[in-house]
C-alpha cells in the first residue's frame, strides 16, 4: 500500500507504538499529538515502558503477527530492514517525492529509511550518542576546571570528584546502557577506525585483537567511578543524578539533554555538553524513525499519510526536537530557538559527515542486525558486571557464537 498526499484529506485514527515515556520524551510526543489534532485526526497512544525499546518491539511482533499492526512504530536501523523483508511496511515513495525527501534528508540517513530504494519510514531527527554531560557546579566544587577531552583527563577528573564526595559517573546498570558507555570508550581509546572495523564491518581481527582488549580494560576501569546502586537504574534516573548535583558526568545520547531542559537547566551555565573523551572526530548517530506499517482501513490510511506528512514537516521537526534533545534531520530547519548543544551538534554533524566520521551507533540499534547486537551487548554487559571475566575471555565470547566474517 502506497502512502500519498491524497491521504491527507479526511480524519481518521492513527495509532503509534513508542517507548518514549520519560518526562522529556513525553513532552516530545505531545508535539505530535498537537499537530495530528490540527486536522481532526485522533491519536491513539501505544506506549510501552523500557528505555531501550525491547519491550516495545516484543509487543509490535505480537500485533503484526495477529494482523493488526499500528500505523507506525519507532523502529530504526537494521530492525527496520528486517520488517521490510516481511513485506508488512507501507510504501512512502509518492509522499517522499511530493515533499522532496531526497533533497532534504542527508544521504547517510537515507540509507537507513529506504528498502530496495523506496522509503518505508520517516526519520525525524539526528541524535548524537557520543556525548558526555557534566554538572558545572559539581566540577567547580571538585576543583575540575575543564570538562575532560581525553580518557586520561577523565580519570584524573574522576579522582578529584570522588575525593570531593560526589559520584564521578552516573551510570544506569542496564545492558544497553553499558554497551552505550563502552561504545564511546572504545572510540575514545582505540579509535574510530577500530570502531568501524569491529562494530560496523564485524571484522574478526578487530573483534578479537589488542585494540578490543585495550578498550575493554579502559571500560572496566570506569566502574570504580560509578556508585554501587547503579544496577537496574533507568537512564533518565542516572541523568537526574547529574541534574541534581549528586554526580558529575553521564555518558549518554542527547536525549538526556531533554531531561536537563525539562528541569529548567541551561547549557553552558548549569551543565556542559561535550563529545565523550577522545571522540571529537566521531559522530555516532541515532535516528528516531517512525516506520509505517500496511493498514487495511481507508480512514486509517489517510491518518497515516497525514502523520508521515507532519513528521517530515519543518514545524514538527523544530518543536519536537527542541524537547527531544536532538537536531532536525530535515535540511533547512532554522536552529534559532535551539540551545548551544544542539547548534554544536548540527555543526559537528555537517563537518564530520564530510570526513566519513558520521557513523551509526551499534549500541542503540542503528548498526547491527538484531541478533548480533543482542549477543555483543550481553557479552559487554557481562564483562562490566563480572570482575572475574578477563578481556581475553570476553573477546573469545564475542567471536565464538557469532561466526562473523569480514565484509
Amino acid at each position: 500500500m502506497a502512502i500519498s498526499p491524497l491521504h491527507l484529506v479526511q480524519a481518521g485514527e492513527v495509532e503509534v507504538l513508542h517507548f518514549w515515556t520519560s518526562p522529556g520524551e513525553a513532552k516530545s510526543i505531545d508535539e505530535i499529538k498537537r499537530l495530528i489534532a490540527v486536522r481532526g485526526h485522533t491519536w491513539k497512544d501505544f506506549a510501552v515502558l523500557g528505555g531501550a525499546g525491547g519491550n516495545a518491539m516484543a509487543a509490535l511482533k505480537q500485533r503484526v503477527a495477529a494482523g493488526n499492526p499500528p500505523a507506525a512504530a519507532t523502529v530504526k536501523g537494521p530492525a527496520l530492514q528486517e520488517w521490510a523483508v516481511q513485506n508488512v511496511l507501507a510504501d512512502l515513495d509518492v509522499m517522499a517525492k511530493f515533499d522532496h525527501w531526497d533533497k532534504t534528508i542527508p544521504k547517510v540517513i537515507q540509507e537507513h529509511v529506504k528498502y530496495k530504494g523506496r522509503y518505508v519510514a520517516v526519520p525525524v531527527n539526528i541524535h548524537r550518542v557520543n556525548w558526555l554531560w557534566a554538572n558545572s557546579q559539581v566540577l567547580k566544587k571538585s576543583g575540575v576546571n575543564t570538562v575532560p577531552a581525553s580518557y586520561d583527563e577523565l580519570i584524573a577528573a574522576a579522582e578529584k570528584i570522588k575525593a570531593a564526595g560526589f559520584v564521578p559517573i552516573a551510570h544506569g546498570g542496564q545492558p544497553w546502557q553499558e554497551f552505550t558507555l563502552f561504545e564511546s570508550v572504545a572510540i575514545g581509546v582505540s579509535g574510530l577506525d577500530f570502531y568501524k572495523r569491529a562494530f560496523i564491518k564485524l571484522e574478526p581481527a578487530a573483534l578479537s585483537g589488542a585494540e578490543m582488549k585495550k578498550a575493554l580494560e579502559a571500560f572496566r576501569r570506569l566502574k570504580a567511578y560509578t556508585d554501587d546502586k547503579s544496577k537496574g537504574r533507568d537512564w533518565d534516573v542516572a541523568t537526574g543524578m547529574v541534574i541534581s548535583g549528586k554526580a558529575a558526568f553521564q555518558f549518554m545520547g542527547d536525549w538526556a539533554k531533554g531531561e536537563f531542559l525539562v528541569a529548567g537547566k541551561v547549557p553552558g551555565k548549569d551543565f556542559e555538553c561535550v563529545p565523550a573523551p577522545g571522540t571529537a572526530g566521531a559522530f555516532t548517530y541515532l535516528v528516531d524513525t517512525f516506520t509505517m506499517f500496511q493498514l487495511k482501513g481507508w480512514e486509517s490510511q489517510k491518518a497515516q499519510g497525514y502523520l508521515a506528512f507532519v513528521l517530515m514537516g519543518a514545524e514538527f521537526q523544530e518543536s519536537f526536537n527542541l524537547r527531544k534533545g536532538a537536531i532536525p534531520v530535515r535540511a533547512g530547519v532554522k536552529l534559532d530557538k535551539f540551545d548551544s548543544c544542539a547548534k554544536a551538534s548540527s555543526e559537528d554533524f555537517r563537518a564530520i559527515e564530510a570526513t566519513g566520521g558520521a557513523i551509526p551507533t551499534a549500541a542503540v540499534d542503528m548498526a547491527l542486525p538484531t541478533a548480533i547486537k543482542a549477543h555483543i551487548q550481553t557479552v559487554i554487559s557481562d564483562f562490566w558486571n563480572n570482575d572475574n571475566q578477563s578481556a581475553s575471555d570476553t573477546v573469545l565470547r564475542l567471536m565464538q557464537p557469532l561466526s562473523v566474517k569480514s565484509k
